[in-house]
């Protein structure tokens, strides 16, 4: 029989490591990429939890339904390293894990989308409950939602399932007014296409556009920038188009951190200031923003609580607890820093 010492030679970790894992022990944080190496080590050696002689503690664990759970993300980068979606799956793992349960699979959505895996992990893993976050190609969404009996949403556009989500469309107005209150009236706009096929349609776009007619600005289509949603586009077409236009926008609305601090870059290496020259104020609030030059004001999104909410959603379905799909809207915050001329 498989033991702890076998999963921690497996992984290269020491036992009391698999030891806080396996017993749900969070005294100690492990990190999510270790944790996943650990349960799948284990399922791998067949290493089985020792239940002999243990009774359970109450009655509601006794009668406890035994759900399976997975998740998606819509994300092509390591979703463990990237610094919005890994404190999303962080809250969504501690969710479960708090009533007892663990992802049976967690599968990001790549370039190349491939509808036989997901339909391979669904089926393997008998799947009674699924996790989906941001929205994913329309038709292994479709396929999910009729083969996965409960669907809950983070960030997705879809009446028919519960989902967690924060007002985009009002954080993105909200961050735009403030730069209008600072003076503003150049405002350009960083970001890329979602589901909907246009940057127009995106709901941060949406926030922007609103902001700006509400206030009777004229939006320069020079300076709507579409990186889609590349780090490295960001910097290279921001650089390009301060290459290449005289007039210039004095602050720019970036749809996330992560575009925002690329598109820093290139105004820094074009000798111009920021905030005396090009302000920004951008959303998600990632660690890294409060550490950039100058610090990066920013809609502040509470992204573990998302993953918590999401968590429990899909376990209150599961037990049918509700019959109708619930919108949970969580609140943001504006972060207000050096970048968009607050200190």
């Amino acid at each position: 029989m498989a033991k702890l010492k076998d999963i921690a030679d497996y992984v290269g970790v020491s036992i009391s490591t698999v030891s806080r894992v396996i017993n749900h022990d969070e005294s100690r944080v492990v990190n999510a990429e270790t944790r996943k190496k650990i349960w799948d080590a284990a399922q791998a050696i067949g290493y089985r939890k020792k239940q002999a002689g243990k009774l359970p503690q109450t009655k509601k664990e006794m009668h406890k339904h035994s759900f399976r759970l997975g998740c998606v993300i819509a994300v092509p980068q390591n979703k463990y390293n990237h610094p919005y979606f890994s404190v999303i799956l962080e809250g969504i793992e501690k969710g479960v894990q708090a009533e007892g349960y663990r992802l049976e699979f967690l599968h990001s959505m790549g370039e190349g989308i491939d509808i036989s895996e997901i339909q391979k992990l669904v089926k393997e893993h008998a799947i009674d409950g699924m996790i989906v976050v941001e929205g994913i190609d329309a038709e292994v969404y479709a396929w999910i939602k009729q083969h996965v009996r409960v669907v809950v949403g983070i960030d997705i556009a879809d009446p028919e399932v519960p989902v967690v989500a924060y007002d985009r469309v009002s954080a993105a107005r909200d961050a735009v007014r403030h730069l209008i209150s600072r003076g503003h009236r150049q405002i350009g706009f960083i970001g890329g296409v979602g589901l909907g096929g246009s940057i127009e349609r995106e709901k941060r776009y949406k926030g922007y556009k609103e902001a700006m007619d509400e206030a009777k600005l004229e939006i320069d289509p020079h300076w709507v920038i579409d990186v889609n949603w590349d780090v490295l586009q960001s910097y290279e077409i921001v650089k390009q188009a301060l290459l290449q236009n005289k007039e210039r926008p004095t602050a720019f609305f970036s749809a996330s951190d992560m575009m925002a601090i690329p598109a820093m870059r290139a105004v820094t290496e074009q000798q111009l200031a920021i905030p005396g020259d090009i302000a920004f104020f951008s959303v998600d609030n990632i660690e890294f923003s409060a550490f950039t030059s100058p610090p990066l004001s920013t809609i502040c999104v509470p992204k573990l609580e998302m993953g918590r909410v999401a968590a429990n959603l899909l376990l209150d379905y599961l037990n049918q607890k509700y019959n109708i799909p619930i919108r949970v809207y969580v609140p943001y915050e504006l972060k207000l820093r050096h970048s968009s001329g607050d200190e």
